[in-house]
């Protein structure tokens, strides 16, 4: 697998809208591929992480470029305390100008759109994305209602309190800290915050500006949630998807236990030994949606 990602990842840099320098990676199949897909990571998440899937797509004649949103990874300041980014930046900014770079690179085959977590959450901040299809790992909308007991008790608690406050204190958010991947941005976390706030989430930022891709993609999406999930219950999987209105959406809820695993939860399904029981199913249906 390694020696395939050496051989298949071709490292970049792309420019923003605003013209800020994003790193990215290109996967490229070996033979003419027959579509391109975007993957979006999920809050925090650098773009390496996902070299593995790429990896796969590639073998299998797909395709992709993973990108590090503006404060993350390889597109991170040396300081963020000071570095001014919000999250509707990474959408209209970062998003919007990698899926430029793929249309230019791949003019004339279908696009796909993969998104982990928050990836699926900001595509719907694309005005008209340029995708037929849509992949959602584990992407939730993130008011607390759609949580039970204590964890809703929590998550109130950090949108309300400790985010903001933090975010503030520190000039970003000390999410290493906590284990939670790299810290973010002090604008993204407050904005993070803001709509978590909101029992409409992220739609409270689009509705205002039309609904934005939310009313106006049409494409299929296939989204994806796992039983063993705390980071995004299905309550909440099952409220994003409904925030595409015309999405043609299916919903695939997996438990550990139909795949034969002890656990999947919000990363686990990273993991390469997931190949064959979930990536080849869902690259099937990228298949299946980008064919003429």
């Amino acid at each position: 697998m390694l020696d395939h990602v050496s051989k298949a990842a071709e490292p970049t840099i792309l420019r923003a809208r605003d013209g800020f320098p994003l790193a990215a990676t290109f996967a490229l199949p070996a033979g003419e591929p027959w579509g391109a897909a975007l993957v979006a990571p999920a809050m925090g998440v650098p773009r390496r992480h996902y070299a593995p899937l790429q990896a796969f797509f590639a073998r299998e004649g797909l395709a992709s470029l993973a990108l590090d949103y503006r404060g993350i990874g390889g597109s991170a300041p040396p300081r963020l305390r000071g570095f001014r980014a919000t999250l509707h930046d990474w959408a209209e900014l970062d998003l919007a100008a990698a899926l430029e770079a793929l249309r230019a690179r791949f003019s004339r085959l279908p696009l796909a759109y993969v998104g982990h977590s928050v990836g699926g959450q900001i595509f719907g901040l694309l005005p008209q994305p340029d995708v037929r299809a849509a992949l959602f790992f584990a992407s939730q909308s993130g008011h607390p209602r759609h949580w039970r007991g204590a964890r809703r008790l929590l998550l109130a608690s950090l949108w309300n309190g400790l985010l903001p406050l933090l975010a503030g204190a520190l000039g970003y958010l000390p999410m290493r800290a906590f284990g939670q991947g790299e810290d973010l941005p002090a604008g993204v976390a407050r904005e993070w915050a803001r709509w978590g706030r909101r029992r409409d989430y992220v739609l409270s930022y689009a509705r205002p500006r039309g609904g934005l891709g939310f009313a106006r993609w049409d494409g299929r999406l296939c989204a994806y949630g796992f039983t063993d999930d705390g980071y995004a219950p299905e309550a909440a999987v099952r409220a994003l998807v409904a925030m595409y209105e015309r999405a043609q959406s299916e919903l695939r809820i997996v438990s550990p236990r139909e795949l034969g695993v002890p656990a999947i939860g919000h990363f686990g399904w990273l993991r390469p030994s997931f190949e064959a029981p979930l990536w080849a199913p869902a690259l099937a249906f990228l298949r299946d949606a980008l064919r003429p």
